[in-house]
């Protein structure tokens, strides 16, 4: 099997607000290791391609979630049906309804040029050129299915690192919102993380290292500092990093 591709987990979301979105992902996965495990390397790629673009949606969606003003600005040229769709979008899929193309330049909103949106297209150009019965077999071995999964996954990495900020601001407003156990969603520390941070803004174990070491100096003069530090430091028991052992 291609071990590489296996990376890609650390970018998607550690859980999901519904099983049917768990399942999609599941789904994919299990068609992607069947299909490399019987030598079906294009079919094997179209699965894999569709698991980076939901990679993407999830981004996306975090965007539209931290930063509404500037998404809803974003959407500038979208026809008025399709604008309505993605402001009151109850899931990170509802992206697909629009133009692939398209709908990566949401990814300005985290700082990526043109340049490199451009770069991103090309691989979607590629998936739409092994999907058509065009009688071509573009992927004959693993090896060429694994350069291409390594072109993948350089493309996910980078835009993770744009994300940095804004999952950043993210995460700062949570902490802001949820200070007072008795005005935010759940009382409970542990079901406040994972509802509300984890599950709504779909965080990957990646956007948690963000998380983590996320630099709070900015809100000392904040009221409720304790709550705030006695959050984060919560965040930081339930998702210890790789080779971290609880006290506990």
């Amino acid at each position: 099997m291609i071990d590489e591709a296996g990376q890609l987990e650390a970018y998607l979301p550690l859980s999901y607000r519904t099983p049917k979105e768990r399942d999609y992902i599941r789904f994919l996965w299990e068609a992607f290791d069947s299909n490399v495990e019987h030598g079906k390397y294009q079919f094997a790629f179209l699965a894999y391609h569709m698991l980076v673009m939901s990679f993407v949606y999830f981004n996306i969606w975090q965007i539209r979630l931290i930063r509404p003003g500037p998404f809803e600005t974003a959407m500038v040229g979208f026809n008025k049906e399709i604008e309505k769709d993605l402001m009151n979008a109850t899931s990170p899929f509802v992206f697909s309804a629009v133009n692939e193309r398209t709908v990566l330049r949401f990814l300005k909103l985290i700082q990526c040029d043109n340049a490199k949106i451009g770069t991103y297209a090309k691989l979607v150009d590629e998936r739409n050129d092994t999907a058509h019965a065009n009688g071509n077999i573009f992927f004959n071995s693993e090896d060429e299915l694994a350069r291409k999964v390594r072109d993948m996954l350089r493309t996910v990495e980078e835009i993770q690192r744009h994300s940095a900020p804004a999952i950043e601001e993210g995460y700062k407003a949570f902490l802001l919102a949820s200070q007072d156990p008795e005005e935010r969603e759940y009382t409970d520390d542990d079901q406040q993380i994972e509802e509300v941070l984890i599950k709504e803004f779909y965080m990957s174990s990646n956007d948690i290292n963000f998380c983590r070491d996320c630099d709070l100096s900015e809100l000392v003069d904040k009221p409720g500092l304790d709550a705030l530090q006695t959050l984060h430091q919560k965040l930081i028991e339930l998702y210890p990093q790789d080779g971290e052992v609880d006290a506990a």
